[in-house]
């Protein structure tokens, strides 16, 4: 049974897919990092100095009544909170790999065109005498003058 799984796994498909949730998962995390530390503090600051990570909606206060400070403060008090911030943030980050992903496909398929496209139609013929390369549509060999009879 080891042997068949080992078997199983050893497949070029199975690494292949390894590789690709290992580079998603890394992906992810840079792509979270983009939205939390670049992009989502100038925001912030342009619509007057908005912490998107710490924008809630308490529902419930915890232990220690509110106001909190913090999102964090509002969890350590036990609140129930809606995290508004963070799923602004997690959309953002949707976002962005959605978009990551559609020029990934978008460019396997013009791959995949290019790979079906017909060959091009011959533009030469070789010539029956001297074996040149001639123009399809010629009908006297530049190199050996010889005829060439019914377009061959």
């Amino acid at each position: 049974m080891l042997k068949d799984f080992k078997e199983f796994a050893m497949r070029g498909n199975v690494l292949d897919m390894a590789v690709g949730i290992i580079i998603g998962a890394a992906f992810g995390t840079i792509v979270n990092s983009l939205v939390q530390d670049v992009i989502m503090p100038p925001i912030g600051l342009l619509l007057g100095n908005v912490d998107f990570s710490n924008l809630f909606l308490v529902l419930k206060e915890g232990k220690v009544a509110g106001p909190y400070a913090s999102l964090a403060a509002a969890k350590s008090a036990g609140a129930v909170t809606i995290n508004l911030g963070v799923f602004i943030n997690t959309i953002i980050s949707f976002l962005i790999v959605s978009f990551a992903v559609f020029l990934l496909v978008r460019a396997v398929n013009q791959l995949r065109r290019q790979e079906q496209a017909p060959p091009p139609a011959p533009s030469t013929k070789d010539c029956i005498y001297c074996f040149s390369a001639i123009p399809i549509k010629a009908t006297r060999c530049p190199h050996c003058t010889s005829e060439l009879k019914g377009g061959s």
